[in-house]
């Protein structure tokens, strides 16, 4: 039961279509760890599409299925862990520690292809700050908390959009600025909701 309770709330998770893959999944004897594994995979596809875009603006297209394709990788290992019980010792590791990965790449990525490394460099270290006190929260006995306003769904919404509008208009170094500023109010907001959680716990 913790477990559920600790689990990332995804609306996107009860959908027709979710339910529908899901099921065609089961059927197969795929693990959850090797599709979280493939969410690695189609992260660095996404992070070179975005390197090479500045010479080539179609490829920010690419990266923007490619984020998609990431979170349809995250979204499926759990459905696939706990809806399918398949759940593993190691499923833990395999679902946290792949998101650092897929998120640094992508963002640094974004950051060299709009020729703003620094801020790709910044939002990757301040998005990875967020999911630290997340995670230091559930260390300390605490609900894992997924409040925003820039959780990985939300950076990564946020990274598509900037990257589709890069065909057009110089969107990446704000969609940047905003993901990094956003994740520092993120990760600021938590822990003032971890330190009221402790406060509380010690009266």
């Amino acid at each position: 039961m913790s477990e559920i309770a600790n689990r990332r709330p995804l609306r996107s998770r009860q959908t027709g279509w979710a339910t529908t893959l899901a099921q065609v999944l089961f059927k197969t004897p795929l693990t959850p760890n090797a599709v979280s594994v493939a969410g690695i995979g189609f992260a660095a596809a996404g992070a070179t599409c975005f390197v090479f875009a500045g010479d080539k603006p179609l490829l920010w297209l690419g990266g923007a299925l490619f984020i998609q394709l990431r979170l349809l990788a995250n979204l499926m290992d759990g459905l696939l862990a706990v809806e399918g019980g398949r759940k593993s010792p190691t499923g833990a590791l395999f679902n946290e520690f792949p998101d650092r990965i897929e998120d640094a790449l992508l963002l640094v990525a974004a950051g060299y292809g709009a020729g703003v490394p620094t801020l790709g460099w910044a939002a990757a270290l301040l998005a990875m700050g967020t999911a630290y006190v997340r995670a230091l929260g559930g260390s300390l006995g605490l609900p894992q908390d997924f409040r925003g306003p820039m959780a990985k769904q939300h950076r990564m919404a946020l990274l598509t959009a900037g990257a589709v509008a890069s065909l057009f208009v110089p969107a990446l170094p704000w969609i940047l600025g905003a993901i990094a500023l956003g994740s520092a109010l993120t990760a600021g907001r938590r822990l003032m909701r971890q330190a009221h959680l402790l406060n509380e716990a010690a009266r």
